[in-house]
């Protein structure tokens, strides 16, 4: 039974995402040239990095030359740790929010008013295109505290008038009691944990489209059309995407409308350009490659060419939503978290494609990758879906064989496939965890 209700959807800010790109182009040219200003005046960094490369400010003359300016990266970002980006005042300051940190020190960005408008203003138009209404109870199920997941989706909900239920991660039994009891409209949250919710709902007897969902955007990691699926069959509702970093904002940079044919970009804040990332050259629309932001109206930490990692491309085309904002295309993969095994390279994403395909699999997975001799091996691990799994299969070692042969094809080497019991492979409350690299580099 699907609850979603075309209907409901609408465009927040019409004025804003349907714009006519010459528009657009008009409005992006005025605030990338005081956004970089701006960040040259008030923060050293930019002023020193930019003398270094012999651009300034005022070389910005059309937006093509915002190639001039040099790219950002993380390591930037962490050599100026905690707060040597910050371009406003600390009486301005509203709030501060963190990266987990987990591959190194972690980025910290400081929030001023105007920040949180803009944040709250950008999710409030993911929300309505997934039809988020005044009254409606939006369950909020990322994590909050320094993380920017749970507070993005909750100012976007405020910001529409709707209910937020700031349940954060974890407790899943809460949070099962509460989508039951005090029934959401819309859930956001990880799509792994979104779909460990459903099977612990079908662990209980529950049929998860039961429950009062009628939609929900989910995002904080990469996931596939087969997640999406999946999630749509199991509770009835529409799943979205949505994108962003705290880098640039949090949640809420990019979400897919109700079409979902890519995820619209707030670009009158958040400029994008795609490069290739081995010659770090603008590619022309269309082709896949490298994102990179430059926020064009923050004032905590502006971002000017900040280098993403994250693989995709660009949809300049008007949507059939009737919005114009340009569209990017669901993250492929990270130039920076593939897998190189036996010379091939390897995206984690290309092998859950094929198991999310499979009914005969739950929808968890891990990847490990290691070196037991002299020789990379990748393992699989997968699981059996009971509810799916039919009687007439009975040759495991052959089910087996036949998952290996369609990853081989996917990603064209050999890998070892392991069936687990149901429910052994760790399901994750936060961001899933799916490659483990046992592989020692030293």
């Amino acid at each position: 039974m699907n609850k979603f209700r075309e209907e409901d959807v609408y465009i927040f800010n019409k004025k804003r995402e349907c714009m006519s790109r010459e528009d657009m182009r008009e409005l992006q040219l005025r605030r990338l040239k005081k956004s970089v200003k701006y960040a040259y005046d008030n923060v050293a960094f930019y002023r020193d990095l930019y003398d270094k490369n012999n651009v300034a400010p005022e070389d910005l003359k059309e937006l093509e030359d915002l190639e001039l300016f040099p790219f950002i990266t993380k390591d930037d970002l962490r050599k100026t740790y905690p707060f040597d980006l910050q371009a406003a005042l600390k009486e301005d300051w509203k709030e501060v929010h963190s990266t987990s940190g987990t591959t190194g020190i972690p980025t910290v960005a400081a929030y001023t008013q105007k920040d949180l408008d803009i944040w709250a203003e950008s999710t409030a138009r993911g929300l309505a295109s997934v039809g988020v209404h005044k009254n409606d109870i939006v369950n909020v199920a990322y994590g909050f505290g320094l993380f920017t997941g749970g507070h993005g989706a909750q100012y976007g909900a405020q910001k529409i008038g709707a209910l937020a239920v700031p349940m954060s991660s974890g407790n899943t039994q809460r949070q099962m009691n509460f989508l039951k009891d005090f029934p959401a409209d819309f859930l956001c949250c990880t799509p792994s944990y979104a779909l460990y919710l459903a099977e612990s709902f079908e662990k209980e007897g529950i049929d998860p489209s039961s429950i009062a969902l009628r939609g929900g955007l989910f995002g904080a990691e990469m996931w596939t059309e087969e997640i999406r699926n999946k999630l749509e069959s199991k509770f009835g509702i529409s799943a979205q995407n949505i994108y962003g970093l705290t880098e640039v904002i949090g949640p809420g940079v990019s979400v897919d409308c109700h079409i979902k044919e890519g995820m619209h970009i707030a670009e009158d804040h958040f400029y994008p350009e795609i490069i290739d990332p081995n010659t770090l050259e603008v590619l022309p629309e269309g082709e896949t490659g490298e994102i990179v932001f430059t926020s064009l109206t923050k004032t905590g930490m502006p971002v000017i060419r900040y280098r993403t990692k994250d693989i995709t491309s660009l949809n300049y085309e008007k949507c059939e939503c009737g919005r114009t904002t340009v569209r990017m295309n669901r993250i492929t993969g990270r130039s920076d978290d593939m897998i190189k095994v036996k010379g091939v390279i390897v995206f984690p994403k290309q092998i859950e494609e094929v198991i999310m395909k499979m009914d005969e699999l739950a929808p968890a997975y891990q990847i490990v990758v290691s070196r037991p001799d002299t020789l990379d091996e990748i393992e699989v691990q997968v699981e059996i879906d009971q509810a799916n799994f039919k009687d007439s299969i009975t040759d495991l070692e052959g089910f087996r064989h036949k998952i290996g042969e369609r990853i081989k094809d996917a990603i064209g080497i050999s890998v070892k496939v392991t069936l687990a019991e149901p429910y052994t492979i760790p399901r994750s409350e936060g961001k899933a965890v799916r490659v483990i690299d046992k592989r020692d580099f030293s």
